[in-house]
């Protein structure tokens, strides 16, 4: 196996974590959708704790796509 394809299959390997991302960043409206419907007087503290859940699973996803690229053009 040469060194190119090498890179191209290890760059697709570490792109599975976003795959991983995205279903966290769904989990975590839908969460909070479900949240508001039950309890609507504390959507706006719900929000914010969605918005800091989601911060955090996108900074996931982009440690893993800065990976990807490392990979690939190293």
């Amino acid at each position: 196996m040469s060194d190119v394809a090498a890179k191209f299959i290890g760059c697709g390997l570490a792109t599975i974590a976003l795959i991983g991302a995205g279903i966290g960043i769904g989990l975590v409206f839908s969460s909070l959708i479900n949240a508001s419907a039950r309890n609507p007087s504390a959507q706006k503290q719900l929000f914010q704790y969605a918005i800091l859940g989601f911060a955090l699973t996108e900074a996931i996803a982009l440690f893993a796509l800065m990976i990807a690229f490392l990979i690939l053009f190293k």
